[in-house]
């Protein structure tokens, strides 16, 4: 590994950090998924991507389509943080005119590969980068990330019969599994489990990880380049809200910023953000904070 577990579990920590205050200048936006995803994120842009932040076009740069198109702040955070772009940027997110949408544009920012928002739709664009590489006998390989409530879509499941179709060992989706969606929890909007076995049933690769464990996020994405004639899936069990614990596994949180509403049984609006930095700069009161 170019790094230690524990410096990117550091920078996991900054990017959610640099996740809160970007949502806190925006007064919108999605607050638990990105939170969640900051580990996979980073392992992603950090350890495991073969990508230039100099070179955004490189052609043999592996390629990341981003599916849940909301999660965008901690890709953002992501890039900005490993030199896509200045750290100072993130601050415009959702401003009119900015390059950081609510949901990425590929012409507005340099390293997004595709333009989402519709849920759905980014395992038939990563299948489609997957099956052209194949053709032109390109080395790069896709990753798509997933969220586990678009898993209702229509959709995923033609991209996932043409992915197994083709044999597209090049091609790796990491669903996001924190059981949460705008409405609710997954199992009772809309009952995804056995997950594994209708992956198993289109002739994917299956992999379960905890999403928080670096170890096991890398280990997971090397096991999947060793697996030939068919894609592999690596459905991610994470924490919406990771890191704050009011936020925590707490769906109410999946589109809410902290600091605009009262919610019951949550801090008042006016301490939230306050709170929500102070624990993510301490690690939940593990270490003392320079600000304090």
């Amino acid at each position: 590994m170019k790094h230690t577990v524990q410096e990117l579990e550091l920078i996991a920590n900054k990017i959610r950090q640099d996740i809160i205050k970007m949502l806190v200048a925006a007064k919108s936006g999605h607050s638990a998924g990105p939170l969640g995803m900051a580990d996979i994120f980073t392992a992603l842009y950090f350890e495991i991507m073969n990508h230039d932040p100099k070179d955004p076009f490189w052609d043999e740069r592996d390629r990341l389509i981003l599916s849940n198109g909301h999660i965008c702040p901690v890709r953002y955070a992501a890039m900005a943080e490993s030199g896509y772009f200045e750290v100072k940027e993130l601050k415009t997110l959702r401003k009119l005119g900015s390059r950081l949408q609510g949901h990425p544009e590929r012409l507005k920012l340099p390293g997004v590969e595709t333009t989402s928002g519709p849920l759905g739709s980014g395992l038939g664009q990563a299948s489609g980068y997957a099956y052209a590489a194949k053709m032109d006998d390109k080395r790069f390989r896709v990753y798509c990330l997933m969220s586990d409530g678009e898993q209702e879509e229509g959709n995923t499941w033609e991209a996932a019969m043409f992915a197994a179709k083709y044999k597209l060992s090049n091609l790796t989706a990491i669903i996001d599994r924190n059981n949460i969606q705008i409405d609710g929890y997954t199992e009772d909007v809309m009952p995804l489990d056995p997950l594994e076995d209708k992956y198993k049933a289109f002739n994917w690769h299956v992999l379960h990880i905890d999403g928080h464990n670096f170890t096991e996020i890398i280990n997971a994405v090397n096991h999947a380049k060793a697996v030939y004639e068919k894609p592999t899936v690596i459905i991610a069990h994470t924490i919406p809200g990771k890191g704050v614990g009011y936020m925590e596994n707490d769906f109410k949180w999946h589109g809410t910023p902290p600091g605009i509403t009262n919610m019951a049984g949550e801090p008042p609006k006016e301490e939230q953000i306050k709170i929500a930095l102070h624990e993510l700069r301490t690690l939940g009161g593990k270490i003392r904070s320079e600000h304090e």
